[in-house]
């Protein structure tokens, strides 16, 4: 099991390890954990994998069923009747 300090986790992910912080204090991201005495921060390599899976399949641009240029036409509410 691979783990990777914030630092690790940021170049891995190709972001600055500031951007790690600022999700991690705003409760965005990957998920992190404490570990050790000292409760340094740390990722799970298999964890942050998942994450990018995650974010890919949530882009409309990845995930062709999101995309809504493949969306069939719908129709208009009732509450907007066409002029």
């Amino acid at each position: 099991m691979a783990f990777l300090t914030v630092k690790d986790a940021a170049e891995y992910l190709g972001l600055s390890p500031h951007t790690l912080y600022v999700w991690r204090h705003r409760r965005q991201g990957p998920p992190s954990f404490r570990m050790g005495p000292r409760g340094r921060v740390m990722y799970r390599l298999e964890t942050l994998d998942a994450w990018v899976r995650e974010q890919e399949q949530a882009d409309s641009r990845s995930n062709p069923a999101l995309n809504p240029l493949n969306a069939g036409p719908q129709e208009r509410s009732a509450r907007f009747p066409s002029a």
